[in-house]
C-alpha cells in the first residue's frame, strides 16, 4: 500500500497506478468513438454558448471562440497527449499526479477534479430545463424545474448503476443528430441576410458582460482530461489520445463558430442571446420545426452530457478506493453491471445539492476550481519530463523540458480572469474566491484526516473490474 512516506518505487508500480487490463477482454474505443466520447466531455454541442455573443457581440464573440482553444484546449490536448500516451492508466489525471508528486498531491488533484464537478455537473441539468421552458414556460413556474434537474440527476444516476453503456456507435449518432439542427442554420443563414434585423425576440434577463463570456467560452472548452479517466478502455492509447485530442478541438472549435457566424449574417441583435435562446431564435430563422429540433437537440445534448460524465467522474473515487486512498466502499461494484454505485450515489447527491446556484455562478467556481487541478497537471508534465526523462513518450510535447514548463503558460493566465470575476460574484454570501479557496483548503484538511484515520492507507478495494458496460 502506497502511502504519503512511500518509496517512490512503489508509485511507480504500474499495478499501483491501475494499470491496462488484458486487451483481449474487451471492446475498444478506437479514434473516432473517442473523438465522439470527448466531444460529449467537453463540449456536447453549440448548447450553452448563447451568453458569449450577449456579452461580447458577434465580432468579438468569434474571436474569443477562436481564440480560446489556441490558449485553452490546444495545450492541454498537448498536455493530456504526453501523459496519456506515457500512463494510460485508470483514474488518468489522478494516476498522473500522484505519481509525479506523490500521494498527498494525487489526493488534491483528486478532490479537486471531484470537487469542480460538483459544480460542473450541476450545470447540464440547469441547461436541460432552460430548454425545456422554452416548449412548455409551465416548468418555469414555482420549483417545477428544480424538480426536473433533480430528475436528470437521478435517472442518469440509476442509468449508470444499471450499466448504460455508451458504445462508440452511439456516441456518433448523437453527435450526427446534435449537428444536424446547426447544419441546417448554417445553410439556411445565407438565404437570409439581413431578416432579422428588427425581428422582436423574447425579452432576454441575461447580465453577462465580455468578461462574462470569456468565462462562459473558457466553461465551454474544457474538460479535455475527462476522458483520461477511460485509458483502460481505449485502442493503442498511446497513439490514439494525442490525434484524438486535437481532431477533438478543431471539431468542436467549428461547432461553436459556425452557427454564430451564420446567425450574425441575419443581422439578429446580439441582446437577443441568453442561455437556452438557440430555439427561439431557430424558429425566426426555420420556423416551428427548426426550433423544436433544437429545443430537443439541447434537452438531449444535457442529458448525453451528464450520462456520460458519470461514468467518467466514478471511476475516480473507484481507483482512488482500489489504490487505497479512499475507504474500499467506494469500490464497492453492483453485481450484475458491475459499475460504482457507491461513488456515483455520493456525487449525485453532490450534484444535486447545487442545482439552485445558477448558471453564472456555476461557471465562475467550477472554472476556478477545474483551473487548480489543471494546473497540478501541467505541473506533473514538467515533474515527470525531469524526474522521469526515460520514461517512453509516444506523444511529446515540442521543446524539450521548456517546451513543457511553457505550454501551461497560457492556460494559467487566462484563469487569472476567472480569478477576477469570483471576487465579484456571490455564493452563499460570500465571494466565489473566498468560497474557492475554502473548499480548496478543505481537501489539505481532509487529507490530513483520511491520513490520521489511516496512517498505512485504507485496505484497497478488490481487483479493479473490467469495463463497466
Amino acid at each position: 500500500m502506497a502511502t504519503a512516506s512511500a518509496p517512490r518505487q512503489q508509485l511507480e508500480n504500474p499495478q499501483q497506478l491501475s494499470a491496462v487490463p488484458n486487451r483481449k477482454k474487451f471492446v475498444r474505443l478506437t479514434l473516432w468513438p473517442l473523438v465522439a466520447a470527448t466531444f460529449f466531455m467537453v463540449s456536447g454541442g453549440t448548447y450553452g454558448t448563447e451568453d458569449i455573443v450577449h456579452g461580447a457581440g458577434y465580432g468579438r464573440a468569434i474571436l474569443i471562440l477562436l481564440v480560446t482553444p489556441l490558449l485553452w484546449s490546444l495545450p492541454t490536448a498537448f498536455m493530456i497527449g504526453e501523459l496519456s500516451s506515457a500512463l494510460p492508466y485508470e483514474g488518468g489525471y489522478y494516476a498522473w499526479v500522484r505519481r509525479a508528486m506523490g500521494n498527498f498531491w494525487g489526493f488534491q488533484e483528486a478532490w479537486l477534479s471531484l470537487v469542480a464537478s460538483i459544480f460542473d455537473m450541476a450545470i447540464y441539468p440547469t441547461l436541460f430545463v432552460a430548454y425545456l421552458t422554452r416548449m412548455f414556460p409551465w416548468f418555469q413556474e414555482a420549483n417545477r424545474g428544480w424538480w426536473v434537474a433533480l430528475f436528470v440527476v437521478v435517472a442518469c444516476a440509476l442509468l449508470n448503476i444499471a450499466g448504460v453503456k455508451v458504445v462508440s456507435l452511439t456516441s456518433l449518432w448523437l453527435f450526427l443528430a446534435l449537428s444536424a439542427p446547426f447544419v441546417a442554420i448554417v445553410v439556411l443563414a445565407p438565404f437570409k441576410l439581413g431578416v432579422l434585423a428588427n425581428a422582436v425576440t423574447k425579452p432576454t434577463t441575461s447580465t453577462v458582460d465580455i468578461l462574462g463570456g470569456l468565462l462562459i467560452c473558457m466553461w465551454n472548452y474544457m474538460g479535455w482530461d475527462n476522458a483520461s479517466t477511460i485509458a483502460t478502455e481505449v485502442e493503442r492509447p498511446q497513439r490514439t489520445y494525442p490525434r484524438a485530442m486535437l481532431v477533438a478541438v478543431c471539431i468542436v472549435a467549428a461547432s461553436y463558430v459556425l452557427p454564430f457566424a451564420a446567425m450574425w449574417m441575419t443581422g439578429l441583435k446580439p441582446t437577443a442571446w441568453e442561455t437556452g435562446s438557440w430555439a427561439d431564435i431557430a424558429g425566426l430563422l426555420g420556423g416551428p420545426l427548426l426550433r423544436v429540433g433544437v429545443v430537443l437537440g439541447g434537452m438531449i445534448s444535457a442529458f448525453g452530457m451528464f450520462n456520460a460524465l458519470v461514468m467518467s467522474y466514478s471511476r475516480l473515487p473507484l481507483a482512488m478506493a482500489q489504490d487505497g486512498m479512499l475507504p474500499a466502499i467506494f469500490g464497492k461494484l453492483q453485481k450484475k453491471s458491475r459499475a460504482p454505485w457507491v461513488a456515483i450515489v455520493a456525487l449525485a447527491i453532490g450534484w444535486a445539492m447545487c442545482l439552485g446556484l445558477g448558471f453564472a455562478r456555476l461557471v465562475t467556481i467550477d472554472i476556478l476550481l477545474y483551473g487548480a487541478s489543471l494546473f497540478l497537471e501541467f505541473v506533473a508534465l514538467a515533474v515527470l519530463r525531469f524526474r522521469e526523462p526515460e520514461l517512453a513518450r509516444p506523444f511529446r510535447v515540442p521543446g524539450g523540458l521548456f517546451g513543457a514548463i511553457a505550454i501551461g503558460i497560457p492556460p494559467m493566465l487566462l484563469l487569472g480572469f476567472s480569478v477576477i470575476r469570483s471576487e465579484h460574484e456571490q455564493i452563499w454570501n460570500m465571494s466565489s474566491f473566498a468560497f474557492g479557496m475554502i473548499l480548496i483548503a478543505a481537501g489539505f484538511v481532509v487529507y490530513l484526516v483520511n491520513h490520521a484515520l489511516k496512517p498505512a492507507g485504507w485496505p484497497a478495494a478488490q481487483q479493479k473490474p473490467e469495463p463497466a458496460a
